[in-house]
């Protein structure tokens, strides 16, 4: 079987016509895409990472974007959700390759039909994964971990949460400890807070940890704190995560464009005699927008192509990735901007599919890295500065 044969068993038409129908309406009742979810585990599409002797389809890093981008075309919320669950699949898939057995677990388990969600998220937290505003303590068997999680996508169907938190038991060498939370575990609870601007069907609620116990075979890696503990794990959460966001922000632009396209050859004006296709400035915005759609997929594509193939950047990767998701997103923001320009006022009504999407974009900057974290990310790197360095600057 071919990957694109591959790839069109996971997801084919009927099932995005489907995506497509319900989108509108988990977002207007906000609730979470039950029924997009049971289609999706019953195609194997979250199995498209997990490796093929364990019942999935192994597919790598570029081609699980470019499904991402097309249920994201059709319904962005449930396509952001389901990269969280993808992000660990595919990191747990890239370790093995390299021979690095840590996170194998998360592909049996996958396997054998769990679900994964990130714990990631949290308040006042720049550092990203590098440093923790959540604690663990060491106990007999395993950590008691204590909190709170933000953000969490897949709260109603999660059945291991991956987080991180902070050992500090020793205050001279911080440790950062990250580790999965099984859902039938005592000590936390999910608090319903999500009634968000967009992305209204993750379903992202807060999850508050109050000494969960997480035994050590769920608890892969132990680092020091700060970029100098970062190692392959980190490198691929961050891969398989940003490229994953970027590419879900611009299937989602990509569809804004589509509609102004096709809306342009039909829509006319008391002032014109032709449709507005033919207006100068509609032109304009649509040349902007496909010039922008034609970079974002260009660039996306390059980058997700050499991580697949194992491209040895070195210490740029953390760059590269970063870069990309902010360009893409950036992009994203300004197609649909541009879309919702050229609609005009209708644009701004619940049953025109466009307002959905300028708010759903609008939660790409919110994912990590935000644009202050991406320019001293880059930025350190280039200069090479330590981006452990105390003051970071103020």
């Amino acid at each position: 079987m071919t990957t694109i044969t591959r790839e069109r068993a996971l997801l084919d038409d009927e099932m995005l016509a489907r995506f497509d129908e319900r989108a509108p309406v988990y977002d207007r009742e906000n609730r979470f895409f039950t029924e997009d979810m049971d289609e999706l585990r019953d195609s194997g599409y979250l199995l498209a990472a997990v490796p093929v002797e364990l019942g999935g389809s192994g597919l790598r890093l570029n081609e699980v974007m470019r499904l991402q981008r097309r249920l994201a075309y059709h319904a962005p919320a449930t396509a952001i959700a389901v990269n969280m669950h993808l992000y660990w699949t595919g990191l747990a898939a890239d370790l093995a390759r390299f021979g690095d057995e840590r996170c194998a677990f998360i592909l049996r388990e996958a396997a054998d039909g769990h679900v994964f969600a990130a714990g990631h998220g949290e308040a006042g937290n720049d550092l990203a994964l590098f440093a923790s505003t959540a604690t663990a303590e060491r106990v007999d068997g395993g950590w008691s971990i204590t909190g709170r999680k933000v953000f969490g996508s897949l709260s109603p169907v999660w059945t291991y949460l991956g987080f991180h938190a902070m050992d500090t038991s020793d205050p001279a060498a911080p440790r950062v400890v990250h580790g999965f939370l099984p859902r039938d575990a005592a000590g936390y609870r999910i608090v319903r807070t999500w009634d968000a601007l967009g992305m209204r069907a993750t379903s992202s609620d807060d999850t508050v940890l109050d000494g969960a116990f997480v035994p050590d075979e769920l608890v892969p890696v132990v680092v020091p704190m700060g970029a100098a503990g970062a190692d392959l794990f980190h490198l691929s959460l961050m891969a398989w995560g940003l490229l994953g966001f970027a590419n879900v922000y611009t299937g989602a632009a990509r569809r804004a464009y589509d509609i102004v396209v096709e809306s342009a050859r039909s829509r006319t004006s008391i002032g014109l005699t032709r449709s507005q296709a033919h207006h100068p400035e509609v032109q304009r915005g649509v040349a902007e927008m496909r010039m922008a759609l034609e970079a974002t997929e260009s660039y996306l594509g390059s980058v997700c192509d050499e991580w697949a193939a194992g491209v040895d950047h070195g210490a740029d990767w953390p760059l590269k990735i970063v870069a990309a998701k902010h360009f893409a997103v950036s992009r994203a923001f300004e197609v649909v901007d541009t879309a919702l320009d050229l609609t005009g006022g209708a644009g701004v009504f619940k049953r025109n599919r466009l307002e959905q999407l300028f708010r759903d974009v609008r939660m790409g900057r919110f994912h990590p890295v935000n644009r202050l974290g991406v320019y001293e990310t880059v930025a350190k790197a280039a200069l090479g500065v330590d981006p452990d360095e105390m003051p970071r600057w103020g």
